[in-house]
Parts: structure tokens; C-alpha cells; sequence
């Protein structure tokens, strides 16, 4: 009996002693799948562990490329039907499936209890260490792309006016807000050699960087046409013809524009506008004039003409280009909408023109009440006061 009782004991201390080197050795797999954040190492430290140290005859992740030991042959095929291989799915946390891990006994044979264990420790652990590895390099390709983004806001910065002219007895000031890094809007100011001034404001269909891409293009584009100094109804027609023939791409991120040349001397302005929202002339003791579309947006159809209209720009009087993020602001299912914006333009007597347009935004955000700014908000404010003796 007492001998009995001493094997006994004995042979539960060897089975406790087998269960603590069982979880050494899982520990020590654990450490070795967790110290690195890169998938392909993770994936190639399960194999190893799997194959030298558990001892099986071979191990894979199928569909990555990474195999270890030997697999039977029609493993590659399709490793649910070979009834000689074991399959580990490796779930995230939702339960989704990131990886299946393959894995091949010696001669084919069933495992051991503590073989069993092992492995699912062992998949459970890899589990959390893929998914944390995935995660990272999300997180770095994501600052990677906030990083481009945040470049690409500053050149998109960049390219707006960076110093308006002077012109005396007028003023003159814009304002632009993307909705997000970069957008759509696009604003030029440029000086002719006869002494005019010559304003765009365009909106490119959609937001964000495609957005932003085509209206850097447009940007050039216009540039290039606006130094030959054509008549604004032609320059108009020629920037339609040119981004139609841009391709189906650019054609359907068309754009509307809304263009304005100023004789300061004289007191003239020119407009054309080319599919986009009305711009608004007041001039005190008159009514409003709206400058409403003379054609369709640039891009959208081939062979189009516009036409410009020509009016007085008396003094006193103050003019308003903008995109339509400035309408397009709501309030539950109430819109801001061209009316409501064309009512406060006209109550205010300052004839400074970044004033002006300070007190729109602030209108803007009272009636949104604090809600997210859905569009890119650009707008321009151009006025005239008395001529110096």
C-alpha cells in the first residue's frame, strides 16, 4: 500500500511538472510571437514554433506564402480535404477571420493531449499578435497619408493669392474653407497688362483630393489662358473646350466658375458666369442685380459659348462671389440658401470688404448652430468707396 501510495505521488508530481514545462514553453512562444509588429514575422514565428519546437511535420498559412517543414501534397490544393492536416482559424476580436494556420502531424497521427493544448494557446496568442500588427500598420499608413494630406493642404494654401493688389478707392478680400485637408474651391486674382483685374471663383464637383487635384489643373489652365488677356466671354468658351478635352475624368468633375474683370479706372465690370451660383452686385438706392448662369458648368459639354454682361460698379457699391458651401448650410431640413445670403449681404453699409465677409461667416454659423461644415466655403467680397482727390 505504501508503495503504492509513493508511485502514485510520484506520478502526479511528474504530470504537474509536465503541465508547468507545457506552460514555459507556451509563454516562451507567446514572447516570441509578440515581439514584433510586422505580419510577416509574426506569421513566420508561428510556423517556426509550430514545426521545431512542438515537433510537427510541417505548418503553413495558406494563401501568404508562408510554409515551414513539410505538408502533404495536396495540401496547396485545398487543405480541408486532406483529412492528414489540422486547420486553426485565427479570429480578431469580433470573431472575424484573419488567417487560417495549417498544420501537419508527424506520420499523420493524432495529437497528444498537451500537443492540443499547446496549439490552441499557441493560435489564440498569434491571434492577438496579428491583429495588433495589422492595427500598427494601419496606424502608420494612415499617419503616412495625414502627413501627404497636411502637404497637400499647405500647396493647396499655397496657391490662393497670397497678396491681394491695392487698388485705390476699392477693397477687396476673400475667404476660403475647406471641408476637409484639401477641396474643390478655387480663387485667382490676376492683374492684366491693360490695368484690369481679372477674378475667378470656381467650384470642381465633389470634394476632397480628386477634387482638389482637377482644380490645381484648372488653376493652370486658367492661368495660362488669362496672361494672353482674351475677351472674358472667350476665355470662358476656351476653358470649357479645354477641360472637355481633359478626358471622361475630368469631365465628370466639371466645374463651375463664375468670372469678373474690373476697369478700375473707369469704374466697368464684366462677368460671366458658367454654370454657377448667382453673384450679387448692390448698389445703395438701386435693386439688387444677380449674375445668374450664362451657360452650363466648364467641362460639361462640348462646343458651348457664353456671354458676358457688363455693368457699372458705382461708388458705394459692394459685389459677392462665392461657392455654394456658403448656401448649402442647414439648420434640420431649413436651408441657409441664396435668398437668406443675399438679404445680409445687402444690410451691411461697410464698405470694407473682409469685414463684409467676417460677418457672413458669423451669420452662417448662428443659423447652422454649431453643426459640421459639409462643403468647402469659399467666397469674395469686392467694393468700392470714394475716389481719392
Amino acid at each position: 500500500m505504501e508503495l503504492d501510495a509513493q508511485l502514485a505521488a510520484g506520478g502526479e508530481t511528474i504530470e504537474l511538472q509536465q503541465q508547468v514545462f507545457r506552460l514555459q514553453a507556451l509563454l516562451e512562444a507567446s514572447r516570441q510571437v509578440h515581439s514584433t509588429i510586422r505580419e510577416e514575422e509574426v506569421l513566420e514565428s508561428v510556423l517556426r514554433i509550430v514545426v521545431r519546437e512542438l515537433e510537427m511535420a510541417g505548418a503553413s498559412f495558406p494563401g501568404s506564402g508562408f510554409t515551414y517543414g513539410r505538408l502533404p501534397a495536396d495540401a496547396a490544393a485545398d487543405a480541408s480535404k486532406s483529412e492528414q492536416l489540422l486547420i486553426y482559424p485565427l479570429a480578431d476580436r469580433e470573431g472575424r477571420k484573419m488567417a487560417e494556420l495549417v498544420v501537419a502531424s508527424p506520420d499523420g497521427r493524432g495529437l497528444t493531449l498537451s500537443e492540443a493544448d499547446f496549439l490552441e494557446g499557441l493560435v489564440l496568442q498569434a491571434a492577438v499578435a496579428l491583429e495588433n500588427a495589422r492595427n500598427h500598420k494601419r496606424n502608420v499608413e494612415f499617419a503616412r497619408l495625414q502627413q501627404d494630406l497636411d502637404a497637400a493642404r499647405q500647396i493647396q494654401r499655397s496657391l490662393l493669392p497670397q497678396k491681394l493688389p491695392e487698388i485705390s478707392g476699392y477693397s477687396i478680400a476673400f475667404r476660403s474653407d475647406t471641408c476637409y485637408e484639401v477641396g474643390g474651391d478655387y480663387l485667382d486674382i490676376v492683374e492684366q497688362p491693360d490695368g484690369s483685374l481679372l477674378i475667378a471663383v470656381a467650384d470642381v464637383a465633389g470634394k476632397g483630393l480628386a477634387s482638389a487635384i482637377m482644380s490645381t489643373s484648372f488653376r493652370a489652365a486658367f492661368r495660362g489662358m488669362a496672361i494672353t488677356g482674351p475677351p472674358l466671354d472667350e476665355l470662358a468658351t476656351r476653358m470649357n473646350q479645354h477641360h472637355w478635352a481633359e478626358g471622361e475624368e475630368a469631365r465628370r468633375r466639371y466645374v463651375t466658375a463664375i468670372f469678373l474683370r474690373l476697369h478700375p479706372a473707369t469704374g466697368e465690370i464684366e462677368v460671366v458666369n458658367a454654370g454657377h451660383n448667382p453673384g450679387f452686385l448692390v448698389t445703395p438706392g438701386e435693386a439688387p442685380i444677380t449674375f445668374d448662369a450664362a451657360g452650363p458648368p466648364l467641362g460639361m459639354l462640348p462646343g458651348m459659348r457664353y456671354t458676358a454682361e457688363r455693368h457699372l460698379f458705382s461708388t458705394g457699391a459692394s459685389l459677392l462671389f462665392y461657392t455654394d458651401g456658403l448656401t448649402e448650410v442647414f439648420r434640420g431640413d431649413e436651408e441657409f440658401g441664396p435668398e437668406r445670403l443675399l438679404n445680409e449681404f445687402s444690410t451691411y453699409s461697410t464698405l470694407k470688404a473682409d469685414g463684409i465677409l467676417d460677418a457672413l461667416w458669423v451669420a452662417i454659423q448662428a443659423f447652422a448652430e454649431g453643426g459640421p461644415q459639409a462643403d468647402d466655403m469659399t467666397a469674395l467680397a469686392l467694393c468700392r468707396g470714394e475716389m481719392p482727390v
